[in-house]
């Protein structure tokens, strides 16, 4: 029994969502996503949406409750939007966008050019005497995680200094180094 899977997921101001077979579109203010929700049957009442399972079978009660989550990100996304904030820890780390375009700063011989995928928004922070910070923002939940992720895997933070690129928020785990 999927207990998340049983949840139903309000519809909020504003926002749409139409149920073609098993294809669902959620269309909002921020913009429009579409996903397949096979195995499931989806059903909208009084302003809410119910996830349900035609069959007990393994691939239908493994898939319930995943396709209710990925439906809450896609409604929340398209009406409040999702966001995802970066720091680079590290002596010289600088980072820097025109348009989608981001570059970044990471201590290797040139610096590292990224061109973002033009549904995500991109937003470089440099005070002084503050770390960088890049700051992601998508309607697509799914989409800014990976690019977040992808900038990461460029310098990830290591144990010893902490010197990387981090999430905000993020504790790294740290080691003591060589004792005298």
């Amino acid at each position: 029994m999927s207990r998340i899977g049983n949840n139903p997921v309000a519809i909020p101001e504003g926002v749409t969502v139409d149920i073609k077979d098993s294809i669902v579109t959620v269309k909002g203010k921020l913009g429009e996503l579409t996903q397949d929700f096979s195995k499931v049957t989806i059903k909208v009442e009084d302003g809410n949406i119910l996830v349900t399972r035609p069959s007990d079978s393994i691939e239908s009660k493994a898939k319930h409750g995943l396709y209710r989550s990925l439906m809450s990100n896609m409604i929340e996304g398209v009406s409040k939007g999702w966001t995802k904030e970066l720091e680079l820890v590290g002596v010289g780390y600088r980072a820097s966008n025109q348009g989608q375009k981001l570059e970044l700063a990471l201590g290797f011989s040139h610096n590292i050019v990224m061109q973002l995928a033009p549904e995500v928004k991109v937003e470089t922070i440099s005070e002084k005497g503050k770390n960088p910070i890049v700051k992601l923002s998508s309607h697509d939940k799914q989409l800014v995680g990976q690019v977040a992720a992808k900038i990461r895997a460029f310098r990830k933070p290591e144990p010893y200094k902490g010197k990387g690129i981090k999430f905000v928020g993020e504790q790294i785990r740290r080691k003591a180094g060589k004792s005298a």
